[in-house]
């Protein structure tokens, strides 16, 4: 590796964070435009969430892939690539003209994603060499990648109102053009380990989490009993356990399993699932809630989470600082608590809530998710050999994300489940018969030309099912507060992993 110039090491964190901040912006930022891709694209609840899930689909399942691959041919050419493949996806998406395009293209953006995202942290991990200059570096990046994830709905709504919702695909192009321009120039180039690729490894992950996410994003829809669903899980069941039997026994693995000897690691990954559990959850469905149901505009749903931003930008040095004095365990366990706390009260609160009423729910959810991200990829990166570093940030980000569909997952089966029985009482108030298969939300075609007793049913209950899906929501964070207090306990003693308990460091010369 040739490390970068001192003057440049700001360039590259510029860089890293540039662009780790629209990865995890396009998570989000699409969310404000559902209604209106819906509109304009004619697609029902199912078609929406393959919009948002499709780019998760492929993340999730080739984020291990991308980061084994930066670490055998290089993290700088790889990260490259994965940014430019998502620049292209993101031109592809604002110009699709049919829901199957933008979904495609969508799946291309993920692609790109699941490159660039494991080189970020590992490239970090190696330029910044000193221990407290890399973790002001980490929790920089963190705090950044955290914002994208929260300023995405603040900024989709007024673009969506100003532009329409392709802008929301638009605005990643020129960032996208800028860091390839800037990263080829400052990051610094890490040789290719020579070592044979883990073919059979990527291959059974591909198709183990590939499987997984489709079944739980189609479940809902089809029913968990449906054929397709049925078979899905099935090979996802089987190819994910052929996946930790192969990494188990391989020489030169993709995915280290000693990562989860280690207690500590096991905290804070249990900490990056949970938190995106439970917010993407009800990321997917709150938009809906707000602009079909309450009647606001996208600006309005957008703005309206300025406060839990705000707390994220205060959250994350805060948590930085709390973690170099006292570890990872009083931010994680914090941030968790929080998170559960905010979701079990934003439960309290109907459709006809003012938003100053509950206002202190989305600053306490703020500051939650600042208090977590940080912690994590600090502690990840402490705790992993360095030759190891892009297979312990592809496993950190494909928890997250494997975390963030399964929390939409489970809260659309709930919404499902509760609004099930509401049909027959639908028919019976004047509904189509069709319309029990647009349920659940408000996100439905020509609700405005039905019956007003119909419109108030289907809100009252789909309000009712987000109620119930967000306290489920709140009770799995608590439970993952103190499963991490458990694990993140502090033993007289000992501090760091017992060495055999480590990933063996790798020499030098095998590095290069």
């Amino acid at each position: 590796m040739t490390k970068p110039p001192t003057r440049h090491k700001g360039l590259v964190l510029a860089t890293l964070c540039a662009t780790m901040f629209m990865a995890m912006l396009d998570n989000v930022i699409v969310n404000n435009a559902l209604p209106r891709i819906g509109q304009h694209l004619h697609s029902g609840v199912s078609g929406l969430q393959w919009v948002v899930e499709s780019y998760s689909l492929v993340y999730a399942a080739l984020l291990l892939t991308g980061g084994t691959l930066g670490d055998r041919y290089g993290r700088r050419r790889i990260f490259l690539t994965g940014l430019a493949v998502f620049t292209a996806g993101s031109a592809a998406a604002a110009l699709s003209g049919s829901t199957g395009a933008l979904i495609a293209a969508r799946m291309f953006q993920g692609l790109g994603a699941a490159l660039l995202t494991p080189g970020s942290l590992s490239i970090l991990r190696h330029v910044f060499t000193d221990e407290k200059e890399r973790a002001r570096a980490v929790g920089l990046w963190s705090g950044v990648s955290a914002l994208g994830l929260a300023v995405g709905p603040v900024l989709g709504g007024p673009i969506v109102d100003a532009f329409g919702w392709a802008a929301v695909f638009w605005i990643n192009v020129p960032i996208g053009m800028a860091g390839l321009l800037l990263a080829s120039r400052v990051l610094p180039e890490f040789a290719a380990r020579t070592k044979r690729l883990d073919l059979p490894g990527q291959a059974l992950s591909a198709l183990g989490f590939g499987t997984l996410v489709y079944a739980l994003i189609e479940g809902p829809g089809r029913g968990w009993t449906d054929t397709r669903v049925l078979t899905l899980a099935a090979l996802a069941t089987l190819a994910l356990p052929a996946f930790v039997a192969v990494e188990a026994r391989s020489a030169d693995p993709m995915l280290d399993l000693r990562f989860f000897r280690d207690r500590v690691l096991t905290g804070a990954a249990v900490s990056g699932f949970m938190i995106s559990f439970g917010m993407f959850g009800a990321a997917f469905f709150l938009p809906l809630l707000m602009q079909d149901v309450m009647g606001w505009s996208p600006s309005d749903a957008g703005l309206a989470g300025l406060p839990m931003t705000a707390m994220i930008v205060v959250a994350a040095p805060l948590s930085s600082a709390l973690t170099s004095r006292h570890g990872p365990r009083l931010p994680l366990v914090t941030g968790l608590a929080l998170c559960a706390t905010g979701l079990g009260a934003l439960s309290l609160y109907g459709a006809h809530a003012h938003y100053a009423q509950y206002v202190w729910v989305l600053l306490t959810m703020g500051l939650g998710m600042g208090m977590t991200f940080t912690p994590v990829s600090i502690t990840v990166m402490q705790r992993v050999d360095p030759a190891r570093a892009g297979m312990a940030s592809a496993t950190l980000n494909t928890l997250r994300e494997i975390g963030g569909v399964i929390g939409v997952a489970v809260l659309g089966a709930v919404l499902s489940s509760r609004l099930t029985t509401l049909t027959d009482s639908l028919h019976r108030l004047g509904a189509p018969s069709e319309l029990g298969r647009h349920l659940p939300g408000a996100a439905l075609d020509n609700t405005a030309a039905l019956p007003a007793s119909v419109r108030d049913a289907v809100n009252a209950a789909f309000v009712d099912a987000l109620h119930l899906a967000l306290r489920c929501g709140s009770a799995t964070l608590a439970a993952a507060a103190i499963l991490v207090a458990l694990l993140l306990r502090p033993q007289r003693g000992i501090t760091p992993p017992p060495a055999d308990e480590r990933p063996a460091p790798q020499p030098e010369a095998a590095q290069r």
